[in-house]
């Protein structure tokens, strides 16, 4: 178990994103500067029943490590996977853990900033689970796991929907009666710890990024947002995570009807969930996968469509956010497919052609997602780059700062 000790140690946080089959960490240290790299950094893969659970660690300056990960008996994978990471830790000498960081889906319309975890507040990130059923129940397990293990360690909840709570109100309604804007639903967007990332990391890079930036985080789960002088403006994801861009396994924005239709067919809920969240998206229309690279590699018709499908929708929302920022300076891509997918980047940015875009062949292909890059060419009046993203820096920062001299926060904004 790992036991606050201050004595000749140096400051860390542990950063955790728990899925329902992975467990991602990062240890960094707990000086906050930005350019500081990760101690260590890995991922706990096949914690879903009858998974085979693996643990791959990157230690800083050492060869990647891979094992498999045997739970002893009676204790689940989820367990066995803390366990693992925790041991880890404890393998680094000389360093004091601080706090645990973990990343959280929806804080909901409580909390616009992260906040110290006690009984309270994850009662109520509980309530608003069903808002963001892929991840937030997983990202609680987390949680809980932690302060069973950890319980003098403080634990940090670091919101997906934060970096949006200031857009404007306008963005955040529906045209629906009054009585339910007041109720909480509204738009919240997510992915606010990516573009936090890549917003901090371009205002590094480029003087341009202090006016209009457009912003695509495109993965398996995926969004595209506004942003303007640092602040999100708008987002493609509104009330649960299940909005906007099509996904993996998730259709994206989707009239309304088509559900009433489908409820008078006798369709339940959960039905619905299981049809929208798990198994729409690129896999829906493929019928292959809903991994790009997969895609990529099919001679399936399936998977020429989704792949096209796919690009469409990140052009046609590209358009209304551009509309909302009155123009675009800067483009960054990131997640998995924006980082690594050159042909979609190339084929998304010539569909921009209009607005100014034009890209650099040689510097799109070798971007591969290991370095932020830029891959404008010189006469594009856009600046266009590839930023690889770092949501647990980001947690870890919070955490850093919300732990210093006791300060515990609300999570609401000032």
């Amino acid at each position: 178990m790992i036991v606050p000790d201050r004595s000749a140690r140096a400051d860390a946080v542990l950063s955790v994103n728990a899925g329902s089959s992975s467990l991602k960490f990062a240890l960094y240290p707990g000086d906050g500067a930005a350019a500081s790299p990760a101690l260590l950094a890995g991922q706990v893969e096949g914690l879903e029943p009858g998974g085979q659970a693996t643990v791959a660690v990157q230690r800083l300056g050492r060869e990647k490590t891979k094992r498999a990960l045997s739970p002893r008996a009676g204790e689940s994978h989820f367990d066995a996977a803390l366990q693992a990471v925790i041991g880890e830790i404890d393998h680094e000498d000389g360093i004091h853990l601080r706090a645990v960081a973990h990343r959280i889906v929806h804080g909901g319309d409580r909390f616009t900033t992260s906040v110290v975890i006690d009984d309270d507040v994850l009662a109520y990130l509980e309530s608003v689970a069903p808002l963001a059923p892929l991840h937030q129940p997983h990202n609680l397990a987390g949680v809980r796991a932690f302060r069973r293990a950890c319980p003098g360690l403080p634990q940090v909840a670091c919101f997906d929907t934060a970096f949006h709570a200031g857009v404007p109100e306008v963005e955040q309604r529906f045209a629906l009666p009054e009585t339910f804007h007041r109720q909480g639903i509204r738009r919240y967007g997510f992915h606010g710890l990516s573009y936090q990332y890549v917003t901090d990391t371009l205002a590094c890079m480029t003087p341009r990024s202090s006016g209009r930036m457009l912003l695509a985080h495109l993965g398996n789960g995926a969004s595209l947002c506004a942003v303007r002088g640092g602040r999100s403006l708008a987002t493609t994801m509104g009330f649960s995570a299940l909005d906007g861009l099509m996904m993996g396994t998730r259709c994206g924005s989707l009239d309304a009807g088509v559900l009433l239709h489908w409820l008078r067919q006798g369709m339940d809920a959960s039905t619905l969930e299981n049809l929208l969240y798990r198994q729409s998206g690129l896999l829906g229309v493929s019928g292959v996968s809903a991994d790009m690279r997969t895609l990529r590699a099919s001679a399936a018709p399936g998977a020429s469509r989704a792949i096209e499908l796919f690009a469409y929708r990140v052009v046609r929302e590209c358009g209304a956010l551009s509309a909302c920022l009155g123009g675009i300076d800067v483009i960054g891509f990131t997640g998995g497919i924006g980082e690594h997918d050159a042909i979609l980047r190339a084929d998304v940015c010539a569909a921009l052609g209009y607005l100014g875009v034009q890209i650099d062949p040689v510097a799109n292909d070798s971007a591969d997602g290991t370095t932020v890059a830029p891959i404008h060419a010189a006469n594009s009046t856009i600046e266009v780059w590839v930023v690889p993203t770092d949501e647990g820096r980001v947690a870890a920062r919070e955490a850093l700062m919300l732990t210093a001299n006791g300060h515990r926060g609300d999570g609401r904004r000032s």
